[in-house]
């Protein structure tokens, strides 16, 4: 019974952060400096266009690591 209340948690979690995301995707266009950061790769040629958002990727990426600890944290 304890692994079918473990895999109950585990996908409201998942269904919480695919929520998340999608808040994220709905709001990312008012916030102005999401994918603008300085360290953002963006190379504009003629017919060419490449970007890569190496900064704002960082960041995102140290908010979940944030996010995770703090849950692990409060988990035990």
């Amino acid at each position: 019974m304890e692994t079918q209340s473990g895999v109950g948690w585990f996908m409201v979690v998942v269904g919480l952060m695919i929520a998340g995301a999608g808040l994220l995707w709905l709001f990312a266009p008012a916030i102005p400096w999401l994918g603008h950061l300085p360290g953002d790769v963006r190379i504009e040629r003629d017919n060419v266009r490449v970007y890569f958002p190496l900064m704002t990727c960082l960041l995102l990426s140290l908010l979940l690591t944030l996010v995770m600890w703090v849950v692990r944290l409060f988990r035990g």
